[in-house]
């Protein structure tokens, strides 16, 4: 069963309070600034598999993911999808100074944003520096995140492929959960493959290739790691 990686109740909570805003673009914020931020937010909630904003859509608006795992992808001009992130509560997405966006948003499973217009958003900005420096901090780790999917694009086998995406999703639940060798994978087959560049088969295969050899042991809606160093070995090849 996929399930939440992290339990929010949102019924009468404000931004100060907020589960994820420590680590969140507005944790660079104090109490004043808070109070008028949360004037500029509106919550919105997203079904399983519906669509948050789709490429080619004016890009009118930022999103700060507050509950729920999000798909980032790209369709290429031959209808394949390329898969290019996926988003945790906690995460900033919109920022482009592009018209329109460069590719489309869904939910995994329900998802809950914060939704900011960029214009009242940017005014807001404007004389915070606090704010314009953690945003500065979020571009340049999505510039990073976007490298490193490069490099795992390239000549990789499918095995370090695939250790190189679960050890990464592990390191970035941390945060959200705790150390944990238990990695929930909400995601299917098909987006990891879509993301890794592979097949559903090869992604298949690998798994069981990975627990045939004792490296990970697949359950019910995820994986346990089952011997981090032989894995995180093949993520470092």
């Amino acid at each position: 069963m996929k399930t939440s990686l992290v339990a929010v109740d949102f019924h009468g909570q404000g931004c100060a309070d907020c589960a994820v805003r420590g680590f969140s673009v507005c944790a660079s914020l104090d109490q004043i600034e808070m109070r008028e931020f949360e004037q500029l937010s509106r919550r919105v909630n997203f079904a399983t598999c519906e669509t948050v904003f789709a490429q080619e859509d004016m890009s009118s608006c930022f999103y700060n993911l507050l509950d729920g795992v999000m798909r980032l992808y790209k369709l290429l001009p031959d209808g394949r999808r390329q898969i290019v992130g996926f988003l945790l509560p906690g995460d900033f997405v919109g920022m482009t100074i592009e018209e329109r966006h460069g590719f489309s948003a869904d939910a995994i499973g329900p998802v809950t944003v914060c939704q900011f217009a960029k214009g009242p958003f940017g005014r807001f900005a404007e004389d915070k520096p606090n704010l314009l420096r953690r945003m500065n901090e979020l571009a340049v780790q999505e510039l990073n995140q976007a490298r490193d999917h490069m490099v795992l694009l390239g000549r990789r086998s499918a095995e370090e492929k695939v250790a190189t995406f679960l050890v990464g999703w592990r390191d970035r639940l941390v945060e959200l959960r705790g150390p944990s060798n238990i990695v929930p994978l909400p995601m299917s087959r098909q987006d990891i493959a879509d993301y890794l560049g592979l097949t559903i088969e090869t992604v298949s295969r690998t798994f069981t290739k990975l627990e045939r050899e004792g490296i990970i042991a697949i359950l019910p809606g995820g994986v346990s790691l089952r011997d981090s160093a032989r894995a995180e070995a093949l993520a470092a090849a």
